[in-house]
């Protein structure tokens, strides 16, 4: 099979010729930069600097060579502007914290406070209040929250809706460029969804923009989902009508290009149980994921991709019901999560893409053994009868030592044959 075909084959439920495998193609399922530097490295492949693709979290760019090396079957179709407000282009030198060489967005401005700690700008503008920060030791961004204090009396739901508007001139002829760049990519395609996050904890405070209104601190928004339930269905369900509208533009420039669009990634799990009920979720968030999903089976081949950290046992048949294809990261250390009982249960209505290694403690703390024997596990697990997209829980960060990075990739090819 070629790769595009390797990854319809498989969200379709189909057993393919081999496992399919994503390493890149979202902002959930990347690689540190510090990480793609030592793969490229230690396969051998040109020696140049890492594009950042996802400032905040510090992913790299896993480019043609580095897919080819690791067998990668999806490539992803960038979105017009990333979580810090600027797009990805006009590339410019930049020297990590811990000293790797980079490459960066014209647009990502830092500066570092009196501490030592490195601040970004949003929308690359310094006149701005800066929305991100890494600690001295850190290897990513933390957000900055930037609220004015909760007027109860003069709370408007249109402060959180600034940043969900309809595509404009510019965007529209990124996304057509950028399907253009793709038509005919032996890989499969992954877009993201312009305003489909509804409530997404990263999207919250708004990095991305320089004087974010309405309820951006994390916390107040939890509250707010529990005790302003009409303030958040207003704000949804205007979102949704923007969401939809740009739907429709992305599937005009688009459409026959891409194979699965992220929707969202609002988390619902913990570690050992939930954020709220599923009740919680039939009210206020499944509504406007059905309106979403429905319009684009109706108009699109494209399956639709939600990421949701935790223990989501609870949550699946919900997911599912909302009509949801694909579920990730697959948190199989979390409460409930055993892998056996998921594919037994859901394997045959949902994919999953991920669970292919713990990124909390396997993959960066265990042993190359223990590594290499639980991706072995996994995938004799979760691929047969297809359904399955192999790649980590969550991104790849920069502290896995390269022999377990190594075994990772060797207990892959091996099961692939």
């Amino acid at each position: 099979m070629q790769e595009k075909e390797r990854l319809q084959a498989t969200i379709n439920h189909q057993e393919p010729d081999q496992v399919c495998v994503d390493f890149g193609s979202t902002a959930v399922t990347g690689i540190h930069v510090k990480t793609v530097g030592l793969l490229r490295e230690y396969y051998g492949l040109e020696k140049r600097p890492v594009k950042v693709c996802e400032p905040y979290q510090m992913l790299g760019e896993v480019e043609d060579d580095l897919l080819e090396r690791l067998g990668v079957d999806t490539v992803t179709l960038v979105g017009h502007g990333n979580i810090f407000g600027f797009r990805n282009e006009h590339w410019k030198p930049f020297t990590a914290p811990w000293g790797q060489d980079l490459l960066v967005p014209h647009d990502f401005q830092t500066t570092n406070d009196d501490n030592g700690v490195l601040l970004i700008f949003p929308q690359g503008d310094r006149e701005a209040p800066p929305s991100g920060r890494m600690p001295t030791s850190g290897i990513f961004f933390d957000t900055i929250i930037r609220q004015p204090p909760v007027d109860e009396d003069n709370m408007n739901p249109e402060d959180n809706l600034e940043e969900f508007t309809v595509l404009d001139a510019g965007a529209i002829e990124w996304y057509r460029q950028e399907a253009n760049r793709l038509c005919g990519d032996k890989r499969g395609v992954i877009a993201g969804t312009p305003g489909t996050a509804f409530g997404d904890i990263a999207l919250v405070p708004a990095p991305f923009l320089k004087h974010p209104k309405g309820i951006r601190d994390i916390s107040e928004w939890y509250i707010t989902t529990a005790i302003r339930q009409d303030y958040v269905h207003a704000i949804f369900e205007k979102q949704s009508e923007v969401a939809l509208e740009n739907l429709e533009l992305l599937n005009s420039v688009a459409g026959d290009v891409i194979d699965v669009v992220f929707i969202c990634g609002t988390d619902f799990g913990t570690q050992t149980s939930q954020f709220c009920s599923t009740d919680i979720y039939e009210e206020l968030y499944a509504p406007y994921y059905k309106k979403v999903n429905a319009w684009i089976h109706a108009n699109t081949s494209w399956k639709t991709f939600k990421h949701s950290c935790g223990a989501v046992y609870p949550f699946v048949d919900h997911f599912i019901d909302s009509g949801f294809d694909i579920l990730n990261p697959v948190q199989c250390s979390a409460t409930d999560m055993e892998p056996e009982r998921l594919k037994k249960e859901f394997g045959d209505r949902i994919v999953f893409w991920g669970g292919g290694v713990d990124t909390q403690k396997t993959l960066p703390f265990g042993t190359p053994e223990e590594v290499y024997r639980e991706v072995r596990e996994r995938i004799d697990i979760f691929a047969p009868g297809g359904g399955f997209v192999f790649d980590a829980i969550h991104n790849v960060q920069g502290n896995v030592p390269l022999k377990n990075l190594v075994a990772m990739f060797k207990a892959l090819d091996d099961a692939r044959g």
